[in-house]
């Protein structure tokens, strides 16, 4: 006899209250197995994919694709168990689906350990994800968008019957010799339910070796345009995109409706936690802002130099590199701006390591992943480190993790052709460095004037904790440092 059981959102950490169902990754009558991805969801701060804690036929997509539910909120059910059986629309002549599809019950010798996924966890909870669980607590359900009240209502099914027959949807291949011969089917108008319609196919079709080097990469292989003998992505689809060959995934833009004279566009995820963390910062912390305009010229032909490098010519080197390590070495004569101010305990916390934030604009908006330590890295370490980080960020694959305990962030807003600007400290933190774009321009040197590579730092600080003249040190010191690399030997 078969058991539907519900998935209920789960506590992804740090907090987090509620997420936005970004894509289903599965339908109703898809057999599913433990830990098997099923949807994505996108957080306040990142987008995560989540596993299944249990296996067997999917009965219900509770949530509908761009709804957003809080935390404990039922988003899928699915019929576990010796009876649990595929809809008629996913196969009308196919066979029920075997035993072997409902969750596998280990022997007593091999049981699961609680905590683990698919355990059993404290309070008789089931473990969703390693590390974390759903809360005790259930928040109330939401009501659900759309008429009927419902993604997997009798009349939605039947919508979803109707277009299966008429080939609006595809329907799951059936063996020759399962399949009963089809009656001819007067084509009509598809009916699908508008949380089953999607821009983009849920999978991409793609061989097991293609989808790691996508993942590997930091691509989306579902935005991929397939190029291969029946719409399946290959290994030159991937790297196009990767290379900048082929268009990557882009920022889904609001379109002006027909004689609309204003657009709306919905506040969350990221972009929600980003609004919020800056107008605490802003009124929070008191900023000050100092400028520096400096040559750059011999930073410039330092990166030229180690391109050329057989230990760096793997890995992308770029100016905001060597500003990185700089900022490392300074934080050494300047401990104040690698710091936090602790208002319950009245205290200023000196850092003792350099969980370096980069700034990277995205699709789904600013986030700040961090370099752990990356005061201990060497200079190559921390190239790795940076263009893992940057690749992550691209691919909206940040996970929360990355982006928590930062103690100094960078801002590159060069890249964008601007010549600097006056940074928001990221909430937490007490200093962050703008860097403007490298240009050439005329610059007196030895009383004559010649072209150089010219560059603006602007540095924000918390005045609360660090003064004008540590803020000043500090400045001069990364200055000192991109106008001769050499002088990194001092430090």
């Amino acid at each position: 006899m078969s058991e539907t059981r519900e998935f209920k959102l789960p506590d992804v950490g740090e907090g987090l209250t509620e997420a936005e169902i970004v894509s289903w990754k599965v339908k109703p009558g898809d057999a599913v197995k433990v830990n098997d991805i099923v949807v994505e969801i996108e957080t306040a701060k990142s987008l995560v994919e989540l596993p299944c804690p249990f296996g067997g036929t999917v009965a219900e997509l509770m949530v509908p694709e761009g709804e957003t539910v809080a935390v404990g909120t039922p988003i899928i059910s699915v019929s576990t168990g010796a009876g649990a059986a595929a809809p008629a629309a996913a196969a009308p002549a196919a066979k029920a689906a075997p035993d072997e599809s409902a969750i596998e019950t280990p022997p007593d010798d091999q049981a699961i350990e609680p905590g683990l996924i698919g355990g059993p966890a404290p309070g008789g909870r089931t473990s969703v994800l390693v590390g974390y669980g759903p809360r005790t607590t259930e928040a109330k359900r939401r009501p659900r968008k759309g008429a009927g009240g419902g993604v997997s209502s009798a009349a939605a099914r039947q919508d979803v019957n109707a277009a299966f027959s008429t080939g609006a949807v595809q329907a799951p291949e059936v063996p020759a010799e399962e399949a009963e011969p089809a009656a001819p089917v007067v084509p009509a108008a598809p009916v699908v339910p508008a949380a089953y319609a999607s821009p983009q196919p849920i999978r991409a079709l793609a061989k097991p070796p293609v989808r790691k080097l996508a993942k590997d990469l930091g691509v989306d292989i579902n935005t991929i345009a397939p190029s291969g003998p029946g719409g399946v992505v290959t290994r030159a689809d991937v790297e196009a995109v990767a290379n900048g060959a082929a268009p990557a995934p882009a920022a889904v833009v609001p379109t002006r409706a027909p004689g609309a004279d204003e657009t709306r566009i919905p506040v969350k995820g990221v972009r929600k936690m980003t609004a919020q963390a800056m107008v605490s910062s802003a009124f929070t912390a008191p900023h000050v802002t100092e400028w520096v305009t400096l040559d750059v010229s011999r930073t410039m032909r330092f990166v030229k130099r180690l391109r050329q490098q057989r230990e760096f010519r793997d890995v992308k080197v770029s100016p905001l590199l060597v500003i990185a390590k700089a900022v490392c070495l300074a934080v050494r004569r300047t401990p104040e701006v690698n710091a936090t101010w602790d208002e319950a305990a009245g205290e200023i916390v000196l850092k003792h390591y350099v969980n370096l934030g980069i700034a990277a604009a995205t699709p789904r908006g600013l986030v700040v992943p961090n370099v752990k330590n990356a005061d201990q890295l060497s200079l190559r370490e921390l190239a790795d480190a940076l263009g893992e980080l940057v690749a992550t960020a691209r691919s909206g694959k940040t996970q929360p993790a990355e982006m928590a305990g930062g103690t100094f962030t960078i801002t590159n807003v060069g890249v964008f052709g601007v010549d600097s600007g006056t940074p928001i400290l990221n909430p937490g933190e007490t200093g962050i460095l703008a860097v403007g774009a490298i240009r050439k321009q005329p610059w007196v040197v030895g009383n004559r004037i010649r072209p150089r590579d010219v560059t603006t730092l602007a540095l924000s600080f918390d005045h609360r904790v660090v003064d004008g003249e540590q803020g000043s040190r500090f400045l001069a010191d990364v200055a000192e440092l991109l106008e001769d690399p050499a002088a990194a030997l001092l430090y």
